[in-house]
This record gives C-alpha cells, sequence and structure tokens, in this order.
C-alpha cells in the first residue's frame, strides 16, 4: 500500500473516530466528519487503482462508476454516500438548515458501513511503494 493511500485511509479512520466523539455536543460538525471519513476512505480505494481526482463530484462520480458499477461495492453503499455528501452540505452551507443528532447517527452509520466494505479492497499493507 502506497503513502498517500495508507495517509487516506488513516484520515477516513481518524475522521470517523472524531464523529463518534463529537456527535452530541455538534452534530453538524460530526455529520461532516462522518462524510470525510467516507470521503477519504473512497479516495485511497481509488487511489490505490491508479485514480486521483480533485473534486468531491468526481470522487462521487468515480465511486459509482469505478466500484459500484463494477460491482464490487453495492448500490446501496453508493446511496448512502451520496445521503453523507448531501448531509454534510447541509452540516457545513445549509444557513438555518442544520444537521440533528439523528441524522449524525444515521451519518457515522452509513460511514461506518461504507468504510467496512471498502477495507478488503485495499491492497495489503505490505505492498508498499508497488501501486
Amino acid at each position: 500500500m502506497n503513502d498517500f493511500v495508507r495517509s487516506q485511509w488513516a484520515k477516513a479512520s481518524r475522521a470517523l473516530a472524531a464523529a463518534g466523539a463529537i456527535v452530541e455536543t455538534d452534530p453538524d460538525s460530526a455529520a461532516s466528519r462522518a462524510y470525510y471519513a467516507a470521503f477519504h476512505g473512497v479516495t485511497a480505494v481509488l487511489a490505490s487503482r491508479g485514480l486521483s481526482f480533485t473534486k468531491h463530484t468526481a470522487v462521487r462520480a468515480a465511486l459509482h462508476r469505478d466500484l459500484i458499477q463494477a460491482q464490487l461495492l453495492p448500490t446501496e453503499l453508493g446511496r448512502d454516500y451520496d445521503f453523507l455528501l448531501d448531509l454534510r452540505e447541509t452540516a457545513d452551507y445549509g444557513g438555518v438548515a442544520e444537521a440533528t443528532r439523528a441524522s449524525a447517527v444515521r451519518a457515522i452509520e452509513k460511514a461506518t458501513a461504507i468504510l467496512t466494505a471498502l477495507e478488503p479492497l485495499l491492497p495489503p499493507a505490505d505492498e508498499v511503494g508497488q501501486r
């Protein structure tokens, strides 16, 4: 696993842990962190396949095209990722609209499911520098 892939996976893990730690006191930030956990996890898997993107929408499109349509991940996880992206946009930019505690908890659950499904798609840790 190369350094970029490893760093993205580590960011995904840290973001998910942060989401869980703040969900009770700051649902908006927890929802945002849950999305970023999924984003960094997807970025890690795509990078391990030689793909890189600079926009969130491009990562989303690649998830659907290269992982879901290729049947490496179930369709449900694509819908979950879309939910996370939409909730993050509400949490970060929604003005008076905010994430609720319940929606943030749901976001953490969905991000956890996405990372769990992505992990087997990562190259083995001993393949340092081989991709």
